[in-house]
Order: C-alpha cells, then sequence, then structure tokens
C-alpha cells in the first residue's frame, strides 16, 4: 500500500506542475478547442492537457516498479509490462498528432488497432474464457473450466478491448473534469484488485504480479487528480486525444493483465463493471447511430452527458452524478471480485 500510495503521489505531484507548462505551450503553438455546435466550451481552451497526464504517469510508473525490483528482488520488470508502458507511449504520441493534425477518423481508427496489435505483440492479451456451465464433480473447478482461445481470436478480441476502452474515455471527455475523474475512479478499483492477484489465482496469472499492476493503476488515479487541479469546473486546459488514449490505453492494458487473467465464471464482467459508465455511454451513442443510419465517426451531442446537460443540468452536476455512477459499478465489481476470490 505504502508504494501505490508513493506512486500516485509522484505522479500527482508531476502532472499538477506540469499542466500549467503544457498549458502555455498549447496557447503558443495553437492547440486550442474553440467553440462549436458540437462543443459545451464557451470559449477557447487549450488541448492536449494530457502531456502531462503522460508524463506523470511514465515517470512514477517507472521509479515506483524500480524501487519495488530493487527492494523485493522480484523481477517486476516483466516483458508485459514494458510492454504496457511502450503501448501507452505509442498512445500519446498518435493522440499528439491527432491533437496537433486533426487526423480523419480513419487514420484514428487505424492507429488504435495499431496500438492493440503492439500490446498483442508485447504479451498483453486476452488469452482465453471460463465456461462456467461445466462443473466436475458438481463443482466449478476455474483451473479446468479456463479455456484457452486461438491466436486468431486472441488478437481480435485484445484489439477489440482495447479500441472499445480508448474509445469509450474518448467519448466522455466532454464536460469538464468528467474523464478524469471517471478514469481516477476506474484505475483506483483496479489498483485495489490487482494488489490481491497473484500466480495462485488463475492458470494465466504465473507471467505477471499482481502488485506492479497496482502500481500502474495507482500512477493513473495520481496522474488523473493532479490534472483535475486545472480541468475541474470552469476547466482552464482539457486532456485532448493524448490524454483520453494514454488513459484508455493504460485501462485497457492493466484491465486485460489482471481482471482478465482470473479463471473465474464471470471474470469478464469486472472490467466491464469498472468501466461501465463510458462502455455504456458509447454503446448508447454506436446504437443510436446505427438507428438512426448516422455515420458512426460524425461527432454529436447523443452522450449521456450531452442529454443530461440538454435536461437543464449543470457541469457540475453532471460530472458528480457520473462520478457517483462509477463509484457504484466498480463497488459492484470490487464485491464481484472479493465473491470470485472466495470460491
Amino acid at each position: 500500500m505504502l508504494a501505490m500510495t508513493a506512486a500516485a503521489l509522484i505522479a500527482l505531484l508531476i502532472t499538477t506542475w506540469l499542466t500549467p507548462k503544457v498549458k502555455e505551450w498549447a496557447v503558443r503553438r495553437g492547440v486550442v478547442d474553440h467553440p462549436e455546435a458540437r462543443r459545451i466550451n464557451k470559449t477557447p481552451l487549450p488541448r492536449a492537457g494530457g502531456i502531462a497526464i503522460f508524463v506523470g504517469f511514465l515517470i512514477a510508473a517507472v521509479l515506483a516498479i524500480t524501487a519495488r525490483q530493487l527492494s523485493s528482488g522480484k523481477h517486476d520488470w516483466t516483458f508485459s509490462i514494458f510492454g504496457v508502458l511502450v503501448a501507452v507511449t505509442v498512445a500519446a504520441l498518435f493522440g499528439l498528432i491527432d491533437d496537433l493534425y486533426d487526423l480523419p477518423a480513419k487514420w484514428q481508427a487505424l492507429a488504435l488497432i495499431a496500438i492493440g496489435l503492439l500490446l498483442f505483440l508485447l504479451g498483453v492479451r486476452i488469452e482465453g474464457v471460463s465456461n462456467p456451465f461445466t462443473t466436475i464433480n458438481g463443482a466449478y473447478n476455474p483451473t479446468i473450466n479456463w479455456h484457452p482461445i486461438g491466436l486468431a481470436t486472441s488478437i481480435v478480441l485484445t484489439i477489440l478491448w482495447v479500441f472499445t476502452v480508448v474509445k469509450t474515455v474518448d467519448a466522455i471527455d466532454g464536460v469538464d473534469g468528467l474523464a478524469a475523474g471517471v478514469c481516477a475512479i476506474s484505475a483506483a478499483t483496479l489498483a485495489l484488485m490487482s494488489a490481491q492477484l497473484h500466480p495462485s489465482d488463475g492458470p494465466t496469472l504465473q507471467k505477471y504480479d499482481g502488485p506492479t499492476l497496482a502500481l500502474l493503476a495507482s500512477a493513473i488515479v495520481g496522474a488523473c487528480i493532479g490534472f483535475l487541479r486545472h480541468n475541474h469546473h470552469p476547466a482552464r486546459i482539457i486532456m485532448g486525444t493524448v490524454g483520453a488514449w494514454v488513459l484508455g490505453t493504460a485501462l485497457a492494458a492493466i484491465s486485460i493483465l489482471g481482471a482478465f487473467k482470473v479463471a473465474t465464471a464471470v471474470s469478464v464482467l469486472v472490467p466491464i463493471l469498472v468501466l461501465g459508465v463510458p462502455i455504456f455511454d458509447y454503446v448508447h451513442v454506436v446504437t443510436r447511430r446505427v438507428l438512426a443510419r448516422a455515420p458512426l465517426t460524425r461527432a454529436d451531442k447523443r452522450h449521456l452527458h450531452h442529454l443530461l446537460l440538454a435536461r437543464g443540468w449543470s457541469q457540475t452536476q453532471v460530472t458528480y452524478f457520473l462520478y457517483g455512477l462509477t463509484f457504484l459499478l466498480c463497488l459492484s465489481a470490487y464485491a464481484l471480485f472479493q465473491l470470485m476470490r472466495a470460491h
């Protein structure tokens, strides 16, 4: 717990300190969101604040993992943990390019597919599923009931999960402080879960050390809280694509290496509940676009926060309502996680 707190604090301090400097750079560079029909900001706002989130997260993660390895003598710098940081760095670069040059939707999609494929190649992959309907002597046995999936299916599911999580985080970044706060709550939940994961929890956990994942998740929490110092309503800067892609990639990767690896009948529900608010919002928007035969890539005001604002809610009310909903879903996920471990 002390190492997790240290990782979060380092990320918080670095992000808090760096965000105003990123804001000054964004203004000079003209990296600014101007008011328009699909945006709710009334004045120009510098974007790309996610640069500070990325730097805070990366430095805190590297320091915390290295310190843990030196103090414990364990091999915390596994290939997959290194892969998470590489993929997050690539996501930050792609996100920054989009913030600077507004990439077309098809190029954004290709970039996200590339990030998902990169994670897969670096060992961060969805490797199997549990069958809750098969019992051994009348009881569910997680080791026996764990079914590895084929290589092609693993690639597709990993890319699809990464794509979905990143897009959901990007989609909710429409109200001051919403995306950073929701991601902080989700990451805190993943940190608490990961800290309790050990190789004995499932047949696929031998390669991974849950406490190391907890350090990564804690660094996300600290970076998000540090950024909220400048992003809460009224925001002085927004995270932009770079921030959404960094947070989405990190959360997707940690959930793949953590909750998805626990071989229990309902393990897939845990990461879905943890990220329930943005996932529900994204599915809801895509469904409405399909029913309306509208282009899936066209930005609009169909998101949940837009609907609440249209009902007369203030940005602060919307933000805290969705914080509360996220907290309840994460609490449900944590309770389900504990129930799985008990059985």
